[in-house]
């Protein structure tokens, strides 16, 4: 039974072996022909290590990785108690599902919810065993969690959200491979369509071998001679591996890179067939019989098989025996060509043979096949070898088409397993693609983790790939890095036009120097606020102003020219050819072309950030930029909104030149004192705590002002034609009413507030007759934008004026961020992708892909874990019984004193979240309640141990959430010390009730 849409294709893979990271580093250590075999690292701490035993030189040989109890909790989200406890196999099955996970280009967001298998070949490493000895038994709560062996593939469906099957398989030494096959039949039943597949394996205290040294399989050379005459035993290994497995046809219709294609796999056992623990080769023939009558290929075209391969007295004969009688049944016309990886990493028991499934994985999809180690003369008890086999002793090239492999895997109580292998069909490249919100000339290259560290390393790693490898361009790197890759919180993004730059930037990045191309930040943990856009008035606007960006993205032009195209209907005036101009055209602050201008370029604006990702949650505008916010709130048409924005226009530019508008230093009340009484002066904008606008006739505007400059205060006249917000607009209100009260007004699809008032509001037509002469309250619109949650203001226009009038304005601004989308002197398409990233790196929803042109998935750099040291030591927080603590009498008597106990205890639990917290600053207040006070189980666990050796008594873990605060618990303990009921005396003369009094306990 195989046909194209049953067949399984290896999307993703990653690994785990002494000197080796991941599944390029693998390969080299296969093209070398080198071994990770040597001595338990003696820097490992291990109980009771053998070392008198005749066997501990054998067993202290292995293939051991330098350290196994770094971890980033904080990355899986596991608190350090829990990941103590935890079997590192456990953590080691994290980080490599992870990985492997990420080779498959699938950002985990992709997963979440979805019915994905996770099977996972593991076996205890002996932690539990360390554990006890250790001590740190003592605090079991997160025990067993952290010793359960189904819990590595449990943990694994947890991280990613599945909702699959979630199985540790336990077969003995062919675990991986038979979790393999299982993860193979319910893709193929169409149970699932996708399975996360693993194994690993780890050596607590290398003491555990004894057993298999005694039972005569290991080698006291430290060597695995597999099919050699010297053949005496196999090396442990330590490490591990995973696959991503999908069906081949969705896996081909997605585009995905396909390492291999799964054809076929047989499981059985020996049954009786043999006595344990000899391997039987009847039922191995079986087991590979059986996958290729599942594959539908002839064992003839199978090329290559990755063999289990121990190096033991019986087991390699046994395996070659079957695989004689395979090519007996089947006809087989030429030799096999054989190999096993546990001559370069050892046995890596239930890991072995996904292990031997990787190096295969990477023979068919490289083209080449790699030398199996330590092999010289063949094992006579295998009659006739070379007329069968060849051990494969030098690199070469695998030329067959398909080229097919088998991969054997046989457990100590007679599981057996072959997978048979299939080169994957050509994969040609989709066409390149272009985001609609695409901006020419610049790329971001986007990085993310949870940790600041972690962000630089991530830097660093991509640094390196970039430097080394050139087959991938700028455009493939942008592009993989925001669709294969998952967010966090730590953010980044890195700037430029061509692959020198980005590479510097990405360097600085690493570095942790400042750039202008390098733009990184953080979500805040309450995450991301909300968005608001703030867009500008008159007064910012310059020629040429949209020209850069017109010509760098499409989604922008398109938007300008049609608001141009409307405008330019109504004005009957070039209004595109200012605005895309050269930068001396005088016409652009005219006010008919800055505000039809402005407000065209504000348009291109809010549909280039929409086609990137970013709407607004609410949005407010300054004078002009009112309309503008309008048409973005959904209160006017587009066609509506440039009727009004060209009636203003053009009557405001009717009107006679004259008049002044003046920024000056001062608060809004020294202002209106100075206005009072003075003809001719109005006050048009209040911008912030001590930044107003004064408008009017020229001269009275200007003595006002020169009033405040001769107290030292900074003033500036703006670049305008006409006094806006001022007297000198009174001639054209009548008919400006008229244009307004022919448009219809919707009400407003999200919040918009209004300057007049500084207050969100729904406008009407006669707004914009008052907004033309009235002050405009900007300083409140920021107030109130930030009151409904505003964190993230970006402001929409020409220039950052408004940005930097805002952020003066939040008495606190905390976490809020004011974002100009274009700013004056740095090219447009950089200034907006900055605007974009900066945004982004404070949590808003950036739709990076959409402003990509081209790119194709390309492989990255994995997570950059940022371990710690987990490892089980005995508590040095609990007191040995009887041992009172510290300032305190080692046998309360009293509910006072035990209530001071019950304080310092908590105290002294809490010391490590919060050193400053005292037993006599929680005696202040023992009402508080443990979960106020940030207690978890774990924490809950700790206290009762401590206090039940402090005062003898047995308490069970749920202790002290069900006495949920100090007081509470002290009472409990108190009455089971002796009276069931307190002994403080009712009395109110007793002195250690009007303490208690006084303290507020009672």
């Amino acid at each position: 039974m195989s046909s194209a849409i049953t067949d399984i294709a290896v999307i993703g893979m990653s690994c785990r072996l002494p000197g080796v990271r991941n599944v390029d580093e693998f390969w080299r250590l296969l093209l070398d022909g080198s071994t990770t075999i040597g001595r338990f690292p003696g820097h490992r701490a291990a109980a009771a290590r053998p070392d008198a035993h005749p066997d501990a030189d054998t067993v202290a040989l292995g293939s051991f990785l330098d350290a196994v109890d770094g971890f980033d909790a904080r990355f899986f989200g596991v608190g350090p108690a829990e990941a103590t406890a935890m079997d590192p196999v456990q953590r080691l099955g994290l980080e490599l599902a992870w990985e492997a996970v990420e080779d498959a280009r699938l950002p985990v967001a992709a997963l979440a919810g979805r019915e994905i298998d996770v099977v996972v070949g593991a076996a205890p490493s002996g932690y539990d065993a360390l554990r006890e000895r250790s001590g740190s038994d003592r605090d079991d709560h997160y025990a067993a969690l952290g010793s359960s062996g189904a819990l590595i593939a449990n943990r694994i469906s947890g991280l990613f959200d599945l909702r699959g099957l979630s199985l540790c398989a336990d077969s003995g030494q062919s675990s991986s491979l038979v979790a393999l096959a299982l993860a193979g039949e319910r893709i193929r039943s169409g149970a699932v369509d996708t399975a996360i597949v693993g194994g690993v394996h780890l050596i607590a205290d290398p003491a555990a071998g004894l057993g298999l040294a005694n039972l005569g399989a290991l080698s006291p050379d430290g060597r695995c001679f597999a099919f050699d005459e010297r053949a005496n035993g196999f090396v442990r290994g330590e490490g591990g591996g995973f696959v991503v497995l999908k069906r081949r046809d969705l896996a081909v219709a997605d585009g995905d890179r396909i390492y291999a294609v799964v054809r076929g796999w047989g499981v059985g056992s020996g049954g009786a067939s043999s006595r344990m623990p000899d391997p039987s080769p009847g039922a191995q023939a079986a087991t590979v019989l059986s996958a290729l009558e599942r594959a539908a290929v002839p064992f003839d075209s199978v090329d290559y098989v990755e063999a289990h391969g121990t190096g033991t007295r019986l087991g390699d004969p046994a395996e070659l025996t079957g695989l004689r009688e395979v090519s007996r049944r089947t006809g087989r016309s030429r030799p096999l060509m054989i190999g096993s990886v546990k001559t370069n990493v050892g046995h890596l028991e239930p890991a072995a043979g996904i292990v031997g499934f990787v190096k295969a994985a990477l023979c068919v999809d490289r083209g080449l096949l790699v030398p199996s180690l330590n092999f010289r003369t063949p094992n006579p008890e295998i009659p006739d070898f070379r007329r069968d086999f060849e051990v494969v002793q030098a690199v070469r090239p695998w030329r067959s088409s398909p080229r097919r492999a088998g991969v054997s895997a046989f457990g100590l109580g007679g599981t057996n397993a072959h997978v048979i292998l299939e080169q994957a069909p050509e994969q040609r490249p989709g066409p390149h693609t272009a985001g609609r919100a695409r901006i020419a000339g610049v790329l971001p290259w986007v990085l993310s983790a949870r940790s600041e560290p972690a962000l630089r390393e991530q830097a660093a790693r991509l640094r390196d790939l970039v430097a080394t490898d050139a087959s991938s361009s700028a455009a493939d790197v942008a592009h993989s890095l925001v669709s294969t890759r998952s967010l966090f919180e730590h953010r980044a993004v890195v700037l430029g036009a061509e692959r020198r730059e980005l590479a510097a930037n990405l360097a600085g990045l690493a570095a942790g120097e400042p750039r202008p191309g390098v733009l990184a930040g953080m979500v805040p943990a309450r995450g991301a606020g909300r968005v608001g856009f703030v867009f500008a008035g008159q007064g910012g606007q310059r020629a040429g102003m949209g020209r850069e960006l017109h010509a760098a993205s499409p989604v922008f032009a398109a938007a300008f020219d049609h608001a141009c195209a409307l405008l330019e209907a109504e004005l009957r005036l070039p209004v595109a050819e200012v605005v895309l101009g050269e930068s001396d055209d005088r016409r652009a602050d005219q006010t008919v072309f800055a505000q039809a201008g402005l407000f065209a370029v504000e348009v291109g604006l809010v549909a280039l950030l929409a086609a990137a990702g970013i709407t607004p949650d609410a949005v407010a505008g300054h004078s002009v930029g009112e309309i503008a916010a309008a048409h973005a709130a959904g209160v006017l048409s587009l066609a509506e909104a440039c009727a009004l924005v060209a009636a203003r226009g053009r009557l405001m530019q009717a009107l006679p030149a004259g008049g002044a508008m003046i920024a000056v230093e001062a608060t809004e009340a020294e202002i209106t004192d100075a206005v009072a009484g003075v003809a001719g002066v109005s006050v048009a904008a209040v911008n912030g705590p001590a930044s107003v606008v004064v408008s009017g006739d020229a001269q009275a505007v200007k003595r006002l002002a020169t009033g405040f400059e001769d107290q030292g205060r900074r003033t500036r006249g703006l670049r305008v034609s006409h006094a806006f917000h001022s007297h000198r607009m009174d001639p054209v209100l009548d008919e400006l009413a008229k244009v307004a009260a022919r448009l219809e007004h919707a009400t407003p699809r999200v919040p918009w507030v209004g300057a007049l008032t500084g207050t969100e509001s729904a406008p009407g037509p006669e707004y914009w007759v008052r907004q033309a002469r009235g002050t405009v309250r900007y300083a409140d619109t920021v107030t109130t934008l930030a009151a409904r949650g505003v964190s993230i203001f970006v402001e929409i226009g020409p220039d950052e004026t408004l940005s930097e009038m805002g952020s003066g304005v939040l008495d606190d601004p905390g976490g809020t961020v004011f974002v100009p989308v274009l700013r004056p002197g740095r090219p447009a398409p950089e200034a907006v992708l900055a605007g974009l990233a900066e945004v982004f790196v404070h949590g808003a929803p950036v739709d990076w892909a959409a402003t990509l042109t081209g790119g194709r998935p390309v492989d990255l750099p994995t997570y950059a874990f940022q371990r710690q040291r987990y490892w089980l030591t005995a508590p040095d927080d609990t007191p040995d019984p009887g041992t009172p603590a510290a300032g305190r009498a080692a046998e309360p008597d009293s509910e006072l004193s035990v209530l001071d106990l019950v304080c310092a205890e908590t105290a002294l639990v809490l010391s490590g979240k919060d050193a400053a917290l005292t037993g006599t600053d929680l005696a202040a207040r023992p009402d508080v309640s443990f979960k106020d006070l940030g207690f978890d189980s774990a924490m809950a666990v700790r206290l009762r141990n401590r206090l039940a050796a402090a005062v003898g008594v047995r308490l069970p873990a749920t202790v002290a959430f069900s006495y949920p605060t100090p007081l509470m618990l002290g009472r409990r303990i108190f009455s089971l010390l002796g009276p069931t009921t307190s002994e403080i005396p009712e009395s109110r003369a007793d002195n250690e009730l009007f303490e208690l009094i006084d303290r507020g306990y009672v």
